[in-house]
């Protein structure tokens, strides 16, 4: 199997909105995540059934074309309300789930590996989204308790069956990606991990994705919330008419060409703020500015 060969060299000036997941999967990079559908833990459900329709209805009328969900956000809470409010799918809309992970409360979850279960998981998840064919199926996190070939080799079966376009992998380390990628097993088109402003930890990972043309969805593209007060971003944002949440959310777009980022909100008008993102350009100086700021270890 070959790799997919680097994405082409990204300057911040260009600013790419678009980003092709698999090299065959087109997807604007600003996204939405469905984690907020749910309730606190990702347990049950946030607000009523209209109101999470409305707000999915709303992201695919401002453009948006990646949907980011998983199995065990309610649990299966998020990806019935995403069937509920948007299939049939609109051409062009990618929905994105996840499992390998089973939350057995608001406070307690566990990792579930075995080949059956993710085989199991995924054919839930088709049921759930009212899907044939997921076009991107992440494993939630790696099972320490089950050799990561046979994770890897459940994964490539549900694509060799037509039931999962491309694979992904959640909360991995560049050396656990960099493994994946030796077993040649099945193609990694995505990545997802913490990553922001203020929290660079994955940078290496980052940049591991960026040399073979993988994905990158960072999750807590915010901070959880805590870069909106940001005084740099503050003043960035003054000078551009827009918000400091837009200055974090423009700066992972500006910082590499694979970042997707799906903030996730419960708030239509916190979906119109982020998504609002896309417009701003920031600056050489900006960028200095903001890539100079404190890197939380």
């Amino acid at each position: 199997m070959t790799h997919p060969a680097p994405q082409e060299p990204h300057a911040f000036q260009e600013h790419r909105e678009t980003f092709r997941i698999g090299r065959d999967l087109p997807v604007r990079r600003l996204g939405y995540g469905t984690v907020h559908l749910t309730g606190p833990g990702c347990w049950g459900a946030r607000g009523t059934d209209a109101d999470a329709t409305a707000l999915l209805r709303r992201a695919v009328e401002l453009g948006v074309t990646l949907v980011d969900t998983a199995d065990n956000y309610g649990p299966d809470v998020a990806e019935e309300r995403v069937a509920a409010a948007l299939h049939p799918y609109a051409d062009g809309l990618v929905i994105a789930t996840k499992g390998g992970v089973v939350r057995d409360s608001a406070e307690a979850w566990h990792i579930e590996g075995r080949p059956e279960r993710l085989r199991a998981m995924c054919e839930a998840s088709l049921r759930r989204l009212r899907l044939d064919r997921i076009d991107l199926y992440q494993l939630h996190r790696f099972d320490p308790e089950v050799a990561v070939a046979e994770q890897l080799g459940a994964l490539w079966e549900l694509r060799d069956a037509g039931k999962i376009r491309h694979v992904g992998l959640d909360s991995v380390t560049a050396e656990q990606l960099r493994a994946a990628l030796d077993l040649d097993i099945v193609p990694i088109a995505s990545v997802q991990n913490r990553y922001n402003l203020l929290d660079r930890a994955a940078e290496p990972l980052l940049k591991l994705c960026e040399a073979h043309g993988i994905a990158f969805l960072p999750w807590f593209p915010l901070g959880n919330g805590s870069l909106a007060g940001h005084p740099v971003c503050a003043e960035i944002a003054a000078a551009h008419g827009a918000t400091p949440s837009q200055i974090a959310l423009a700066w992972l777009l500006h910082h590499s060409p694979v970042l997707c980022p799906t903030p996730g909100t419960g708030s239509p008008a916190h979906l119109e703020e982020n998504l609002g993102a896309a417009r701003v350009r920031l600056t050489a100086n900006d960028m200095s500015r903001l890539d100079a700021l404190t890197i939380r270890p």
